[in-house]
């Protein structure tokens, strides 16, 4: 993150509840509505979105999984075998994605309008926060697993820790990709990946 744009309190990703009214200025003009269809909208863009909805999916898929358990519809076995590669293959994508905004496209998008700037700073510490919530959900979902050869409540307490910190991931997710895509897609929008240097 740059020292110079670090992101208030109000910006972090635990509390934020929306983008700051000064971060939506392309957003009033490219709501997103208009965003499927636009002649700027181009493969580099449509790609992003892509993987965007794959990490939503994705979670979706480990809370509903996470729900099951919960309900006594699926046992802890079923309940790992199903969690813990779609988890690996989700985190280890988010780390690829986020390096490769971290160190390429942030860069860019910060030099075409200064006005964001503070939003990329944002970003970066919602990555940042993000790898601290990975973090969590590793270690209980490693414990969960390393808990299934004993009792009935120790699988049901290393359970309930891996749900509440994927529970965390989850929110903090979601929040960052719709902030994410508010600010990024518009900017996208009104200049065009060519103009940008982002087109593939």
């Amino acid at each position: 993150m740059t020292d110079d744009v670090a992101p208030a309190s109000e910006l972090a990703l635990a509390t934020r509840e929306r983008l700051p009214e000064d971060l939506t200025l392309l957003l009033a003009r490219y709501p997103r509505e208009v965003w499927n269809g636009h002649a700027n909208l181009g493969e580099m863009a449509t790609f992003w979105l892509s993987r965007h909805a794959m990490f939503r999916e994705l979670g979706t898929m480990l809370d509903d999984a996470s729900a099951r358990f919960r309900d006594d519809a699926i046992d802890a076995r079923r309940f790992a075998q199903f969690f813990a590669p779609r988890l690996q293959f989700l985190l280890q994508q988010l780390h690829a994605h986020h390096h490769i905004e971290d160190h390429h496209y942030f860069p860019i998008f910060r030099k075409a309008d200064a006005r964001l700037a503070r939003g990329f700073a944002m970003l970066e510490e919602d990555h940042e926060a993000l790898a601290a919530s990975i973090e969590a959900s590793v270690t209980t979902a490693n414990d969960f697993l390393h808990a299934l050869n004993g009792s009935a409540d120790g699988i049901r307490f290393a359970a309930d820790a891996y749900i509440r910190s994927g529970a965390v991931l989850q929110r903090g997710l979601i929040r960052h990709l719709d902030d994410e895509e508010d600010l990024i897609v518009p900017l996208i929008l009104d200049r065009g990946e060519r103009a940008l240097g982002v087109a593939h």
